[in-house]
């Protein structure tokens, strides 16, 4: 099975970066940063989602998330598929802290379940056959709206629809330059269509 690594966040600060990485969420390697002074504006064509157990666990991160330096987007609310909330960091990044669940089954926690990263694609369907030609499997696909992959590794990698994630974040769908982020999987480099880079493991491992 293919292995997807971590996620890098590329910074102007990486110390920044990182304290915010820790402060609001407590994320370990599963999600780091490197130093890119790449030209990047409005909407960089992804999301990293945080999936949690239960409503008191999207409180805490988001409260803390918020508390760290980054601004509210979506406040946490409740709707039919669970409970959630948007906030981007000071870096730019777009963070999705939700849960399917609608009460809590115990006290409050911070333990993340899943980490997942949503690429926003101009054709889903052009993208799900790239990455299925590069070794991955489809776990979960909605035609041309949505595709989540069976991988191993920290991370969990899903195609979404770019006009629709960008909704689904709360911000305009326009942007361009750097998508300020890097990518890695057990494979060599390569550029998907919509020009998100990925590298070796190893490759990010050393960095």
């Amino acid at each position: 099975m293919t292995t997807l690594g971590g996620v890098v966040l590329e910074v102007t600060d990486v110390a920044s970066a990182e304290r915010f990485l820790t402060d609001a969420f407590g994320l370990d390697d599963r999600v780091r940063a490197r130093e890119s002074s790449a030209e990047t504006n409005g909407f960089r064509g992804f999301t990293v989602s945080l999936t949690v157990g239960q409503p008191s666990t999207v409180t805490s991160l988001f409260e803390s998330a918020v508390a760290a330096g980054a601004t509210v987007v979506k406040p946490v609310t409740k709707s039919l598929w669970g409970y959630g909330g948007v906030v981007q960091a000071p870096d730019g990044t777009i963070w999705k802290v939700a849960t399917s669940a609608k009460k809590d089954t115990g006290p409050a926690t911070r333990e993340i379940d899943s980490v997942v990263l949503l690429l926003g694609c101009e054709d889903v369907a052009e993208s799900k056959k790239f990455y299925v030609d590069h070794g991955l499997t489809v776990a979960r696909s909605f035609g041309r709206k949505y595709v989540e992959f069976d991988a191993t590794g920290p991370v969990k990698l899903g195609l979404y629809a770019r006009k629709a994630l960008a909704k689904d974040a709360g911000v305009p769908a326009e942007g361009s330059g750097s998508h300020r982020i890097a990518l890695t999987m057990d494979t060599g480099t390569f550029v998907d269509p919509d020009g998100f880079t990925w590298e070796p493991v190893q490759k990010l491992a050393q960095s």
